[in-house]
């Protein structure tokens, strides 16, 4: 049989937001080749009166490549979506009241004779010379400074060893992937889907409310939190991770801002759960995520307003979740994105990451129609790894933190984590290795800022370290904490920045 009359030919994407219009536009420029004789037809089918959670707002540094690589400019995408810079996440009352904590993205200093710097840092820690490793974060002081600039090209710089990511609004990032896509070719159907047609193990067509039948070689279940095709359907199955992370519900509500946006997201402990503040160039973003087992909504609701900076610009967003995955993300000839997938909280922005993996994923595994099974079950390994990763990363947050006020908190410090967590802490505990394992979304310098914001410390470090002179690696410290300082301080504000970046996406083309 010729090759090619096995290669898929027609893709179609449930559900828009999102998921949907970001595997839209990757799928629409990989399949882009000119003088292809073998065009891909990719429909997205949406219905305005479904609508979607538009809650994923703040992202990780792998989102500049997503935006990249779909032939998106930088400046172009911001003034599209209200974007301002993100450099991590400052963490309020998490070990007590007006506790803080920085994760920032990027390590603490360069490493010294093929030493991690925050070794050293480590051992004065354990000295009693220092108190935390933000200091020596770059983007962590940028943060506190209210800074921003692209890190530089010349590794030698102490401005070349950070990242950066974005705060966004989900529902314009959409509208914008939507042009891009339809302007490479994608069609997009209004619709709302009535019935699944499936049978051993394949969805053969969905059918719309206009009774309009449409069939595929390979379905993009981007559905949300039902799964329409791939739980509905296919039946995946679910993997309930709720008794370490028992935070089952969030409000959402936005509101004007009171001061210029600052370049990181605030990550708040509350009563039962956390409330997150996100700006954007023309609103905040706010929200709480809690356990119903530990307060009733109202009362929720009730104490997100009290750390409501404005009025409500919109009436509260209620979501209600499981957190876990789906058991395979990919059955038969359907792939699930987004929600559809599986659910981890917000709490490190990672779901739209996982979106973007889980489209990197299928294109590199993309299958003809023979769906060969290999290929789904290396997908399924992978994308289950990830998600796992970041669950024990999530967990990490409410099991150390140290506050005493809620039920909750004491049950998450109560419940012992994840064997992989476990081992994690264990090794870190001891030496302040970080054990990372395949498929992880965070580096050693993150955990490292997590585990030390919220009180753990190496017992001991490198005898490699140890065996430096004490005065002269305090001194060596007390530079480059004040380098950085110096560096940072000669960077633009970031409300320079994001003025200066709106000036450049209204310049004409050369």
């Amino acid at each position: 049989m010729n090759q090619h009359s096995r290669m898929v030919r027609s893709v179609v994407i449930v559900g828009g937001g999102t998921a949907g219009w970001m595997a839209a536009s990757a799928l629409a420029r990989a399949f882009a080749e000119p003088g292809s004789d073998q065009p891909m037809q990719i429909t997205v089918v949406e219905s305005e009166t479904i609508g979607t959670v538009g809650v994923g707002e703040a992202t990780i540094p792998p989102i500049r490549k997503f935006i990249e690589t779909i032939g998106l400019d930088e400046s172009d995408f911001m003034a599209a979506t209200g974007a301002t810079i993100k450099l991590g996440i400052a963490f309020q009352n998490w070990s007590a009241p007006n506790s803080r904590y920085f994760h920032g993205f990027g390590d603490h200093g360069p490493a010294v004779r093929g030493q991690p710097y925050r070794q050293h840092l480590f051992r004065l820690k354990n000295e009693g010379r220092i108190e935390t490793l933000e200091p020596w974060s770059v983007p962590g002081v940028m943060a506190r400074q209210g800074r921003f600039a692209p890190p530089v090209q010349d590794p030698r710089s102490i401005l070349s060893a950070y990242s950066y990511a974005f705060h966004f609004d989900a529902g314009l990032f959409a509208q914008r992937l939507r042009s891009l896509a339809e302007a490479a070719g994608v069609v997009r159907i209004e619709g709302r889907i009535v019935d699944v047609e499936a049978g051993d193990g394949r969805v053969d067509a969905i059918r719309l409310d206009d009774g309009r039948r449409l069939d595929a070689d390979l379905f993009i279940d981007c559905s949300g939190f039902r799964g329409l095709l791939i739980e509905g359907a296919l039946k995946a199955g679910y993997e309930d991770w709720t008794r370490w992370l028992p935070c089952d519900r969030a409000i959402a509500l936005p509101c004007a801002a009171a001061a210029p946006p600052v370049p990181f997201t605030t990550a708040t402990a509350m009563t039962a759960g956390w409330r997150w503040r996100i700006p954007l160039q023309h609103r905040v973003g706010n929200g709480y995520v809690y356990s119903s087992a530990f307060i009733d909504d109202q009362t929720a609701l009730e104490e997100l307003l009290q750390g409501v900076e404005a009025p409500p610009a919109a009436e509260p967003n209620r979501l209600r979740f499981v957190t876990g995955r789906r058991r395979s993300a990919w059955m038969g000839n359907v792939v699930s994105l987004g929600l559809a997938s599986g659910f981890l909280e917000p709490l490190e922005s990672t779901s739209i990451n996982l979106i973007q993996t889980g489209i990197g994923r299928l294109l590199e595994l993309f299958p003809d129609r023979d769906f060969d099974p290999v290929l789904i079950a290396e997908y399924n390994r992978r994308t289950a790894q990830e998600f796992e990763r970041i669950r024990d990363f999530i967990i990490a947050h409410y099991h150390l933190a140290g506050r005493t006020e809620g039920e909750l908190w004491r049950h998450c410090r109560e419940t012992p984590p994840p064997d992989t967590l476990a081992a994690k802490l264990d090794l870190f505990r001891a030496r302040g290795e970080v054990a990372l394992l395949e498929d992880e979304s965070f580096r050693e310098d993150s955990w490292a800022a997590v585990l030390t914001g919220l009180g753990v410390w190496p017992k001991r470090v490198s005898p490699l370290v140890e065996r430096l002179e004490l005065s002269r690696v305090e001194a060596q410290a007390g530079r480059l904490a004040e380098l950085i300082g110096k560096a940072v301080a000669s960077l633009p504000d970031h409300r320079d920045y994001l003025t200066a970046r709106s000036a450049a996406s209204m310049e004409p083309a050369a």
